[in-house]
């Protein structure tokens, strides 16, 4: 057994190393100048382009990215293949790949109007290269909304002390853009005051839980139960998921889809200010109750001693064929992927955020530093789980009420009590995934609002409308998770959001290229490069191995297999090479582009002015 403070101190050396020092470099090597004018300032409209201040901006960014994916797989790693590979993979590959990804996809997209990644590849290899990736992102963000909706769901089941503090917390963020925006108050005092009541509201949670049908076992006695009693044959999953589960997953999607129609001052900037310090205080307060309760059970002071011994109660190391017999390579790069490195974060930089930096300068902490912020919350989720040691392989429902109580124990360091420290964490995890969904929906709609250009159909007014799009990306979400697919479908989710970050990644290269010819490409092109090798092995895998040969070449599988199950099987096989001819297609291009320009420099597309 390793006591856990040595898993914090690599991993905050490694991330203090990359922001001191490469993030500066990749400043100046992008040339961020705080003189040039902002996409949000120059097409500030009230609705999508609005300058936000430096933390406002920071929160609602950090609040986006970290889903329950950098959660659920750590925790997943570690418990297949040991915790040394999975805190590996975190603190090496998130400052030298995640970080730059995130970093450079919004430098990019503040250099072309705020525009997406789709749009900026297609700037320079064409339409059909813009609608190619648009239409990926498009069907990875309807993958999203349906398993952060579904995530959602499983925590306020486990947890409807969340449901209630949620609810509070939402209100309190449309009061606050009022406050801000509207009323336009004093930024410091309005900040204060707010953010003391989002904690009273934490505990007013705590002491009145909510929850629609019968919540889990470990559910309080005191908990509010709307709908106690009556039937649920009508509501769709509610056999496979449990009926309070089921019936959070719709009231979820549908707030997803009226939050991501609303102008940004109204609820995504405040609230995702209001969750960040929520979410500061969640993963900074972890990291800090393990130095504080090492150091305070080493001098046995008993007021930050934890309940129990901060160690690793987890093997470092499980063989390269893990417990669940996967092979670390490549699956464990999938497995992790938020935390590390993921393709929906270039969505939310060249989406969202790049419409409200306020200056240049400020995409360094937000874009660099809020992926290290993620990779904090991947690490505790490796240590949360480090702690508790369940003897299961993973999965969604698994791993999120291991996240809370493993968070509730390292909190018992600062002599809370587990039975809120528990609550608090699972709350911590919502309000992440809360902010990510919606945001989803919004990005959504601005991928279909370039794949469409200037509608000149109904179907087109109703693809780019904001209730339209939002009802576009929710129905089919729903459905993914009604049917139970979202089981057979995380791996795609996984594979198909790394992709994207490859895809990202090749963005940024063409861009660079087309730049100057004296700009180096290896910051960005070696982690593409890498990525597109680990996915696709890792979908190949899926594909081969977990589809044709375990199943439709398994005469005892083939022999108990549903209509259905094959059906879904054959649909994972197809989608994987689609998801693989999509991505291959697209760096052929952009290597297309890029030997064309470095050849003949006079044909590059971009100078440092454009906007």
């Amino acid at each position: 057994m390793v006591q856990v403070i040595w898993l914090v101190i690599a991993v905050l050396a490694l991330f203090s190393a990359g922001y001191l020092g490469y993030s500066r470099y990749l400043a100046q090597f992008v040339e961020l100048d705080d003189s040039r004018e902002t996409p949000a300032h120059k097409y500030e409209d009230g609705q999508e382009y609005v300058p936000a201040k430096k933390p406002v901006l920071l929160g609602h960014h950090y609040s986006s990215i970290a889903g329950g994916a950098p959660i659920v797989g750590p925790i997943t790693a570690g418990v297949v293949w040991g915790w040394v590979p999975a805190l590996a993979w975190i603190a090496i590959g998130n400052p030298l790949m995640g970080s730059v990804h995130d970093f450079v996809s919004l430098s990019a997209s503040l250099r072309h109007e705020g525009r997406s990644i789709g749009y900026i590849i297609g700037e320079y290899v064409g339409e059909r290269g813009k609608n190619m990736l648009l239409w990926f992102a498009f069907l990875t963000i309807i993958l999203v909304v349906g398993v952060f909706a579904l995530v959602v769901a499983i925590v306020f089941n486990a947890y409807p002390e969340a449901a209630t503090a949620s609810l509070i917390y939402i209100g309190l963020a449309v009061l606050l853009g009022a406050y801000l925006y509207q009323l336009d108050l004093p930024f410091i005092p309005g900040t204060i005051a707010f953010v003391v009541a989002m904690f009273v509201g934490v505990w007013v949670g705590i002491q009145y839980p909510l929850a629609l049908f019968e919540p889990a076992s470990r559910a309080p006695a005191q908990t509010t139960v709307l709908l106690s009693g009556i039937g649920t044959w009508w509501l769709p999953a509610s056999d496979s998921l449990g009926a309070n589960t089921a019936a959070w997953v719709p009231i979820i999607l549908v707030y997803g889809a009226f939050a991501s129609a609303l102008p940004v001052w109204v609820l995504l900037q405040p609230r995702d200010y209001l969750s960040s310090f929520l979410l500061y205080t969640g993963v900074g307060g972890a990291l800090l109750a393990v130095i504080v309760g090492t150091v305070g059970g080493a001098l046995g002071i008993s007021a930050v001693t934890p309940s129990q011994p901060l160690v690793t109660n987890l093997d470092p190391f499980y063989g390269f064929i893990g417990r669940s017999g996967a092979p670390l390579f490549p699956l464990l790069f999938i497995t992790i992927a938020c935390g590390t490195i993921s393709g929906f974060h270039s969505l939310v930089s060249s989406g969202t955020t790049a419409k409200q930096l306020n200056r240049e300068s400020d995409a360094r902490i937000i874009g660099y530093g809020g992926m290290l912020g993620e990779g904090l919350l991947a690490t505790v989720a490796l240590i949360t789980v480090a702690l508790v040691a369940p003897n299961v392989g993973g999965g969604i429902g698994l791993a999120l009420p291991t996240f809370a109580t493993g968070g509730g124990v390292i909190l018992t360091s600062f002599g809370i009590p587990a039975s809120f420290g528990a609550p608090f964490m699972a709350l911590v995890l919502v309000s992440f995934l809360l902010t990510s969904t919606d945001t989803a929906v919004r990005l959504g709609r601005y991928m279909m609002e370039e794949i469409v250009g200037t509608p000149g159909s109904p179907l087109g007014s109703f693809a780019v409308d904001r209730y339209g799009n939002a009802v576009a990306q929710a129905l089919p979400a729903y459905l993914l998770v009604t049917s139970g697919s979202w089981l057979t479908l995380w791996q795609l989710f996984g594979g198909a959001n790394q992709l994207l970050a490859a895809l990202a990644l090749l963005t940024a290269t063409v861009w660079l290229a087309n730049w100057s010819e004296s700009k180096q490409l290896i910051s960005t092109g070696g982690p593409m490069v890498v990525m597109v090798f680990i996915t696709v092995m890792g979908l190949l895998w899926l594909a081969l191995h977990d589809n044709v040969y375990a199943k439709f070449l398994n005469d005892a599988w083939m022999e108990s297999a549903t209509t259905l199950s094959m059906v879904s099987a054959a649909v994972q096989v197809v989608v994987a090479f689609v998801l693989m001819y999509l991505a291959l297609s697209l760096v052929l291009m952009g290597y297309r582009n890029i030997r064309r320009v470095r050849e003949n420099p006079s044909e590059g597309g971009f100078s440092s002015g454009d906007d």
